[in-house]
């Protein structure tokens, strides 16, 4: 089973900076070798969560236009590294885009899956599980990605409405986006069944229940045959007492937030929450045995260095367009509204490069005014605005964010 890493100069996708339709708060322009960077800007850069940050349901939050066009104007780089997703990077840039009125592109841009791109080479070929986000969605996202045989909860519920008593409720659902399976479900012969290779919660579940009953069978199949049980679990004598022991399926988690920012004016839950839901699943399945699985986004480590290498991509290319000194990278600017992932990632992160990331708490998101974050960043603000304006005072940066 392939393993997350960082990602190579090669993993990123070359697509030439375009100038977009802009918002009329902010004026077009492109990167051209006659606009010069000073040296004091190449030195640091930032990274934008985006829910709660520079969005709230869809809508800009006030200042957060203003933000990102002082930075697109001054050239000074920086990505959006969301624990969002759902979507296909390409879709989401473009709505980023015309909402936020600055030219975005997959170059700048790292959501909660888009580290899976690099499983594909072990993957590519073998069938695979995709749930959460909205109907067929994800299994979209992964087959842009390269997977070529993909399976979502809808497709096994729709084949095989006795795998879940309460099937009915969401029928019409997914009715409308599912696929006839690779391999028919086959309880009497497994040899000729739909057996899955890996299971990947791309997005928030929308339906928990049958989710987790779906990763639930898989974990205890065996060698992932849906509708099969492994005689080793619970066997005392094997590591884990039996459990996930059979070539069962591994399992990917894209991020684990438990709490993030909607127009509801109190955070609500998120993928972490459904992960959690699925672990006292598990918990009280095998008596509390270790649950194997891989997560990944902030405030993982391995997304921290994936994002890290795409600012450095990006920033060498806008730099060096420029006609810009592109040194070390010696800064970064981590803008967040949740302690627990935007905090907590940024002041654990140890970059392998030196690079300093720090840490900026804005107030219009999960973080509440008036508590204690549980970790603690650099700095706490109003807004994502006013973290620009204190970063780039931070530098020295004789310009003026108004």
């Amino acid at each position: 089973m392939p393993h997350l890493t960082t990602p190579s100069a090669q993993s990123l996708p070359p697509s030439p900076h375009s100038v977009l339709k802009m918002a009329p708060h902010s004026k077009q322009r492109r990167f051209s070798s006659s606009s010069v960077v000073p040296d004091s800007v190449s030195g640091f850069a930032f990274a934008f969560d985006i829910d709660g940050v520079l969005l709230r349901s869809a809508a800009p939050i006030p200042g957060a236009p203003e933000a990102l066009a002082f930075l697109y104007n001054h050239n000074i780089p920086f990505i959006l590294l969301t624990n969002g997703g759902g979507k296909h990077e390409s879709a989401r840039v473009a709505e980023l885009s015309k909402k936020l009125g600055v030219p975005l592109t997959e170059e700048n841009f790292v959501q909660s899956h888009t580290p899976f791109k690099q499983l594909v080479g072990g993957l590519q070929d073998k069938t695979i599980l995709v749930t959460g986000g909205d109907g067929d969605q994800c299994r979209k996202v992964a087959e842009k990605y390269g997977f070529k045989n993909v399976v979502t909860p809808g497709d096994i519920i729709m084949e095989c409405p006795a795998i879940w008593p309460f099937n009915q409720i969401f029928s019409d659902y997914y009715k409308s986006a599912t696929r006839p399976l690779p391999t028919p479900i086959n309880h009497t012969n497994p040899a000729h069944s739909l057996k899955i290779d890996a299971v990947f919660v791309f997005n928030d579940p929308r339906d928990w229940a049958l989710d987790t009953q779906i990763i639930l069978d898989l974990l205890l199949s065996k060698n992932g045959v849906l509708g099969t049980t492994s005689e080793k679990n619970g066997d005392p004598s094997l590591p884990n007492n039996g459990w996930q022991q059979d070539g069962q399926p591994q399992l990917f988690f894209s991020n684990p937030d438990l709490f993030w920012a909607t127009s509801y004016h109190m955070a609500r839950l998120g993928q972490g929450g459904f992960q959690a839901s699925l672990q006292g699943v598990w918990d009280a399945t095998t008596n509390g045995a270790a649950l194997k699985r891989t997560i990944i986004g902030k405030p993982h480590a391995a997304t921290y260095e994936y994002a890290e290498r795409v600012l450095d991509k990006y920033r060498a290319q806008m730099l060096g367009a420029h006609g810009g000194r592109v040194g070390q990278l010696d800064r970064v600017f981590m803008v967040g509204d949740n302690p627990e992932s935007d905090i907590r990632g940024a002041n654990d992160f140890k970059s392998a490069h030196g690079t300093e990331w720090t840490s900026i708490l804005v107030k219009t998101g999960v973080f509440q005014d008036g508590t204690k974050p549980a970790y603690k960043p650099k700095v706490v603000v109003n807004d994502v605005l006013e973290a620009v304006k204190w970063a780039v005072h931070q530098q020295g940066w004789k310009g003026k964010a108004e």
